[in-house]
């Protein structure tokens, strides 16, 4: 009889981060180690592993001789970190609206165009998903692999709150017509113009995410 593989730390941590920036395990939701290691199947060690990971990347927050938790930044500190979200995400608007490729240009009007359909349904789980695709296709576009790297981990930690304001009413449609000042701008080089509307757009989604929680 095969033996399963052993689920590593790694998986487990991938596993979790899933279900954190998807918003199942919202922010504040307790972590137990002996719980998780029933769930998958595994000894503490593994799970103790991949909390430890999740901690070094800012998705939970972990104290000794207390019990894990999804991160739940304060109001200032996801204040600061929406600040700097919004400059890292206008650096990459402004440097894509002069280094994207031809292709790459007709690849994100693709994709904004594809969007629309996505709001005409009102699916909020896709349009998420394809949000993603969106702003990762402006990162890659900037040609920088540093500045990629950077804005990526700092959208890791966002994303939860970024996912969860979707769900405010009417906001698919409003996100999809600031991604469309964003494409005009990016598609006709527009480098100031990108940059700026790319920071109006993150402030807004600061808003409406704060409006959605404190509503």
């Amino acid at each position: 009889m095969l033996k399963r593989p052993r689920t590593s730390a790694e998986d487990i941590r991938r596993q979790l981060a899933a279900r954190i920036i998807s918003g199942e395990l919202a922010p504040g939701t307790p972590l137990d180690e002996t719980g998780l290691a029933g769930e998958f199947a595994v000894s503490r060690t593994p799970i103790r592993e991949a909390l430890r990971l999740l901690a070094a990347s800012g998705l939970i927050d972990q104290k000794p001789h207390a019990r894990a938790l999804v991160a739940k930044p304060d109001d200032a500190t996801l204040a600061g970190m929406f600040e700097v979200m919004g400059y890292l995400e206008a650096i990459c608007a402004g440097l894509s609206a002069i280094a994207m490729s031809a292709a790459e240009r007709d690849a994100l009007d693709a994709l904004h165009i594809q969007m629309a359909a996505i709001v005409r349904e009102g699916d909020h789980a896709a349009y998420a998903d394809a949000n993603e695709a969106f702003h990762s296709a402006i990162y890659d576009g900037a040609h920088n692999a540093y500045l990629s790297e950077v804005t990526r981990s700092t959208r890791q930690r966002l994303q939860p709150f970024r996912r969860a304001q979707f769900k405010a009413l009417g906001r698919l449609s409003r996100s999809h017509a600031e991604h469309g000042v964003v494409v005009d701008a990016i598609l006709q080089g527009d480098r100031t113009g990108a940059e700026a509307a790319m920071r109006q757009h993150i402030a807004i989604v600061e808003g409406a995410y704060g409006e959605l929680s404190h509503g």
